[in-house]
């Protein structure tokens, strides 16, 4: 069960952005297991079948996204408990190599997104008396790659690190929790199969995470209460060094 107060008989509700495949789309299906009904949201996502699940397309980096999000969320479940903010993009290029459009499109998706939705969830749980906000960064923050070139992701994703930690100051007398997961490269429908070799040499561990991995750290800090301001780092040592 999540930490979070409500009364007994209130089922939780997560919402979890990115939310149509890859890592979003097993977050869906693991909060279903919990037992909460989820808020799913991406720009491609389809309706569901599964009535404890509603889907609501929409770009992230819109501010009208967030606010359709919540809204629904509230009117279809009457709270949310936790926002699982797992959408990103991610560019890799040589810094002097990026567009004003590259720039528009991650700062888009990786800030205003998480900072438009985040701040109307982060109201409607104040107003139930908690809550819990997981922030999916990049271990690149911690421990920057020469053969990665990925400014952006360090300009966004750090910004979201920080972010987690100011959050979780701000609101631990308030009943709302803030943490993260940074991750090292997963593997999923993001990364080519011919890319996996290399990918994997960028680990310590000589190898790629697994979608599965993000969940359980993900399902381990909601079920946390004494966890607040965390990094919970899932990278195959990529933040201790090279």
């Amino acid at each position: 069960m999540s930490t979070n107060t409500r009364s007994t008989n209130a089922q939780p509700v997560a919402v979890i952005t990115g939310a149509s495949q890859g890592i979003g789309a097993a977050l869906v299906a693991a909060y279903r297991k919990l037992g909460h009904a989820v808020v799913a949201t991406s720009r491609g996502i389809t309706p569901s079948d599964d009535a404890g699940v509603l889907a609501v397309p929409g770009d992230i980096a819109d501010p009208a996204t967030a606010e359709r999000v919540v809204s629904a969320a509230v009117e279809r479940f009457g709270r949310v408990d936790t926002l699982v903010n797992n959408a990103g993009l991610f560019v890799a290029k040589p810094f002097t190599d990026y567009t004003p459009a590259d720039y528009a499109a991650v700062t888009g998706v990786n800030l205003t997104g998480f900072f438009h939705l985040t701040q109307l969830a982060v109201g409607q749980m104040l107003g139930q008396g908690g809550g819990h906000v997981v922030n999916i960064t990049t271990s690149l923050v911690d421990n920057a790659d020469a053969r990665v070139p990925s400014v952006l992701a360090s300009l966004t994703k750090g910004g979201l690190q920080s972010a987690t930690k100011s959050l979780a100051v701000e609101y631990a007398t308030r009943g709302i929790r803030v943490n993260a997961v940074s991750p090292g490269t997963i593997r999923t429908p993001m990364h080519a199969p011919e890319t996996h070799e290399y990918l994997a040499g960028l680990h310590p561990v000589g190898r790629m995470g697994e979608i599965g991995d993000i969940v359980d750290a993900v399902l381990y800090l909601e079920n946390a209460p004494f966890v607040t301001g965390e990094i919970l780092h899932v990278d195959g040592g990529m933040s201790a060094g090279h």
